[in-house]
């Protein structure tokens, strides 16, 4: 596969600690296979410092702010700590260098997860915090939803993200996508599509218009098929967007180019 074709990882942790022994040797390796752009999304308000500080020093990195549903146990989320992380989100925009608050594209990761011990009415309370969040802000959403996808399309036509927002590994059915789509949102593509068991994902992203799709690896998590059980890193993403050519029937350099144009346009960065 030619390294000019340029990639855009939509979604990778990669302030993650399993990155800490070889953060930037892993990067070059994604380089030089093209990976030049990827979004760290937050999880929790403790790592928001490293998401910034990771972000500001390495050309192509940009972060969001956001509460993950499986890190809400670790931290208050009641009202009043809520109101205090909005504080801490605009006290951190406000110290940046006006030219480098537009590496924040996002809030998130938010949404809502049936498969964690925690009660889906204070998921929809942090849920809906992340949505006004981000229509205040002007940003789209990172969202992950794990067996929620009626409990989240329900909430956004309720208090709809205004601009609009991805739902990140999304693994459902085609009417479920065009539901989401309808609703402004993305869909992230990822290390899903490469198994030939996810029949029903992979017919969905088959079929769904072009101009919603974004690539992701979820890095260091959900690895593609053949890597199961290895750390997953960004070098993986012209596999998925081989396996996505391969299910429509074109190029990998115009599933490239659509979707790293469609990650620029949902988040803002050039």
């Amino acid at each position: 596969m030619s390294n000019s074709i340029a990639f855009f990882d939509s979604h990778c942790h990669f302030d993650f600690p399993e990155f800490d022994a070889d953060r930037m040797e892993v990067w070059q390796a994604a380089q030089t296979l093209g990976v030049n752009a990827l979004v760290m999304p937050g999880v929790y308000p403790q790592q928001w410092n490293r998401l910034v500080d990771l972000s500001l020093a390495v050309p192509g990195f940009y972060w969001a702010f956001g509460v993950h549903p499986c890190w809400i146990h670790q931290v208050p989320v009641d009202a009043d700590s809520l109101c205090r992380y909005e504080t801490q989100i605009d006290t951190h925009l406000a110290a940046l260098p006006e030219q480098e608050r537009h590496r924040c594209v996002a809030v998130g990761e938010c949404g809502l997860d049936k498969t964690i011990d925690l009660p889906l009415s204070q998921q929809l309370d942090v849920f809906s915090w992340h949505i006004a969040l981000a229509n205040r802000l002007g940003k789209p959403l990172i969202v992950h939803s794990l067996k929620t996808h009626n409990e989240l399309i329900s909430l956004c036509k309720k208090h709809k993200p205004r601009y609009g927002g991805v739902v990140h590994a999304f693994s459902g059915s085609y009417e479920t996508a065009m539901q989401l789509i309808d609703l402004g949102f993305c869909l992230g593509a990822g290390g899903v599509i490469t198994y030939e068991r996810a029949q029903k994902t992979r017919a969905t992203f088959a079929r769904v218009p072009v101009e919603s799709i974004v690539l992701e690896t979820d890095a260091p998590d959900m690895p593609p098929s053949g890597r199961q059980g290895m750390r997953n890193t960004s070098q993986s993403l012209p596999l998925i967007a081989q396996a996505l050519a391969d299910l429509r029937g074109v190029s990998v350099a115009e599933v490239a180019a659509k979707t790293v144009a469609n990650t620029r346009r949902l988040f803002h960065c050039g």
